[in-house]
């Protein structure tokens, strides 16, 4: 295993959850991405493979969403989710970009703004170790 590999496996394996959480977003929008570049450039193997991870987790976003203590929240998310999801794999069954692009568009949003709610609470949590 290569420095960098052990080094990001160290990092996910002493992150926080909320930190865990902004790298399952990172890592979905990374292979949406990746995924429409692959269909943009003919590469069918390769889109099929990141289409499938990234809905896979955003599925996996989807169903670990605690909806019991926010309801209207999940509700909302739900629907984005399977959007989201209903977009990739219509790219990858047409194997066509523009549906990829449109989920990355409706995820992006979520996932910034978890991202910016996960640094907003480490910087109040570092504060209240503050004397």
């Amino acid at each position: 295993m290569n420095a960098t590999r052990r080094y990001a496996q160290s990092q996910n394996e002493t992150a926080s959850p909320e930190r865990l959480m902004v790298l399952l977003f990172e890592a979905a929008l990374r292979h949406m991405r990746g995924g429409a570049a692959s269909l943009e450039k003919g590469r069918r193997v390769d889109a099929d493979a990141a289409l499938t991870r990234a809905s896979d987790i955003v599925a996996h976003l989807d169903a670990t969403f605690d909806n019991v203590r926010f309801p209207e929240l999940g509700k909302n998310l739900g629907v984005v989710y399977r959007f989201v999801c209903q977009r990739l794999l219509s790219g990858k069954l047409k194997n066509d970009p523009a549906p990829v692009r449109e989920a990355e568009r409706a995820f992006f949003p979520v996932a910034d703004a978890f991202s910016i709610a996960v640094q907003q609470l480490a910087a109040e949590r570092a504060a209240h170790r503050q004397p």
